[in-house]
């Protein structure tokens, strides 16, 4: 990726520990957050140290993808941002290294979890609450109601109204699919899935593809991260913001440095930085509200807090592993993706 020199400058904060600022090299990122917010911390960091950033956006199931099939020779040095349950699951099979930063006790107590749960082969960065988008003045026009819970989606009145991204690619729409079967059980999250199946015009590749759809009037509903309609709010699209009524899952966007990264040096500055207050707080810059692992950082004001958002008990441990997501995707594909519509 080319680099993508921006004018403000990054005002690097005291750290409890040293870092060289004349670190020199290269460093190979991907990353799984939006395309905004990957360009503004490639650009930042490439300010403050002398390290050639290259990087690539990848949604979290296509990250994970190519950190497994590289595992022999990995390409990449680390991997920034995206869903915490692939970046468990690559933990789990070895294909991430152990580090444990001195920024740990700073963090939130759920990033910290993250980091524990995986042997401190990954860390939490930020996290953001799943739910329901919808262009108002579509819904309007067709004369469709609010929907107000996930089993509402299942109304045959929104046929053809429903966007959401794959579960194989996306680690937003995996979550939801975790997030459905926690709530309701696995049998009836299934049925449910597929009664939704009949109202889906498209499952994208990308987990915040369908609220950018529905901000331009592509599709009337989306399922994505609350932070992701926040961002299309802001930028004046006509988007309602529901957090379901039976309750939400939620994500603990994550970092992982990859096994036998050829720049590790590098890639463990990228992590401080990642991890510092100073970096985190640019997220508003790049219109993106997740709230930051950083308890020091500056949590965007119309972020969605997630002691406001009735929350399940989010399993990271069993729905981050590989024989959980392998039999639920597979189940999805068998039963969802392929049913009639």
């Amino acid at each position: 990726m080319k680099t993508i020199l921006l004018g403000s400058a990054f005002a690097a904060g005291a750290l409890t520990f040293s870092l060289s600022a004349e670190a020199a090299g290269r460093l190979n990122v991907v990353c799984s957050a939006d395309n905004a917010w990957c360009e503004l911390m490639e650009a930042e960091f490439e300010k403050k140290y002398d390290i050639d950033v290259s990087m690539v956006r990848k949604s979290s199931g296509e990250a994970y993808a190519q950190v497994r099939a590289e595992a022999r020779n990995p390409k990449l040095d680390i991997w920034w941002a995206g869903t915490g349950d692939p970046h468990l699951q690559a933990a789990a099979e070895g294909l991430t290294t152990e580090y444990k930063s001195p920024l740990l006790d700073n963090l939130q107590d759920w990033a910290k979890r993250q980091a524990e749960n995986a042997n401190f082969r990954t860390v939490g960065v930020y996290a953001g609450a799943l739910g329901i988008g919808y262009n108002t003045d579509l819904l309007k026009s067709k004369g469709l109601p609010a929907p107000k819970c996930w089993k509402d989606l299942a109304n045959p009145a929104y046929k053809g109204e429903i966007q959401v991204a794959n579960p194989n690619s996306s680690g937003t729409s995996y979550t939801a699919l975790a997030t459905l079967v926690q709530l309701f059980g696995e049998e009836e999250a299934f049925k449910f899935l597929k009664d939704m199946h009949r109202n889906v015009n498209q499952y994208t590749k990308s987990g915040s593809a369908p609220i950018k759809a529905a901000a331009i009037g592509e599709t009337t509903i989306a399922i994505t991260f609350m932070h992701d309609m926040v961002t299309q709010k802001e930028q004046g699209a006509p988007i309602e913001i529901v957090s379901p009524c039976e309750g939400t899952g939620y994500e603990v966007g994550s970092m992982s440095i990859i096994k036998g990264a050829r720049n590790l040096e590098n890639a463990k500055i990228w992590y401080e930085f990642a991890l510092s207050a100073e970096a985190q707080s640019m997220a508003e810059k790049a219109g993106s509200y997740q709230v930051p692992s950083n308890k020091d950082a500056t949590v965007p004001e119309n972020a969605p807090r997630l002691t406001d958002i009735k929350l399940i008990d989010y399993d990271f441990a069993k729905y981050g592993s590989e024989k959980t997501r392998r039999h639920l995707l597979s189940r999805w594909d068998e039963e969802v993706k392929t049913a009639p519509q």
